[in-house]
């Protein structure tokens, strides 16, 4: 079995769904500009510096999703895809996913981003698995707090394990796997994939690329 895994931020999309899932929100005068903006901007800057606190961020952007109903949720949900993701989609990306479906490889989308963000975004791809952090839900209605493991830097490989397990695979039962990602961030499961690719990569990830002989491809228009 070949598995080809994908990051989503700045990976498959030419930029980032959490930071612009927040700027939605600012826009839409959901979340206050002024407490709210420079907040979201310092997350996104320590993410890129590989020194972001996971579970602070997450107690930051994942409370809006508790004071809301689902129903309001969902339907902010379609306007920010029309407005903010979909132009982050380019050919190239929707191409790379298709050739991997075309080889019938397993794929996947594995992200630090929460499940309720990206889940439409995945089904946009036409992926159907997706590993990603998990939000806590309760009857219908979200706590505004995750849940299990964040799917995020070395954890990534734990919650990749942990999915493969779900389906009663082991790394030994994949033949090639590909790992498609942008961040210094996702440098752990780079290393443990048999084709690791850095795709438009931050200068640490360009680096680390370029001296362990991996490919430095661009998905951007």
């Amino acid at each position: 079995m070949k598995l080809a895994l994908f990051d989503l931020d700045n990976t498959l999309l030419a930029g980032d769904s959490d930071f612009e899932w927040a700027q939605f929100l600012i826009s839409r005068g959901v979340l206050d500009r002024e407490v709210h903006e420079v907040r979201n901007r310092e997350f996104y800057e320590q993410y890129k510096a590989g020194t972001l606190d996971i579970h602070a961020f997450l107690d930051f952007q994942l409370k809006p999703l508790g004071r809301h109903p689902r129903a309001q949720l969902e339907a902010w949900h379609c306007e920010y895809m029309a407005e903010r993701i979909r132009p982050m989609i380019t050919d190239q990306a929707r191409a790379l996913v298709k050739k991997h479906r075309e080889d019938a490889d397993l794929l996947a989308i594995i992200t630090a981003t929460n499940r309720f963000v990206t889940a439409p975004i995945a089904r946009e791809f036409g992926v159907e698995n997706l590993i990603a952090t998990e939000v806590e839900e309760i009857d219908g209605r979200f706590t505004g707090r995750g849940t299990g493991i964040p799917c995020f830097k070395e954890h990534k490989i734990t919650r990749l394990e942990m999915w493969l397990a779900e389906r009663r695979l082991l790394w030994e039962d994949i033949s090639e796997s590909w790992f498609y990602s942008d961040s210094l961030n996702d440098i752990p499961l780079l290393a443990k994939v048999s084709h690791a690719v850095a795709v438009d990569p931050d200068a640490t990830l360009r680096a680390r690329a370029a001296a362990a002989g991996w490919p430095i491809i661009s998905l951007r228009a």
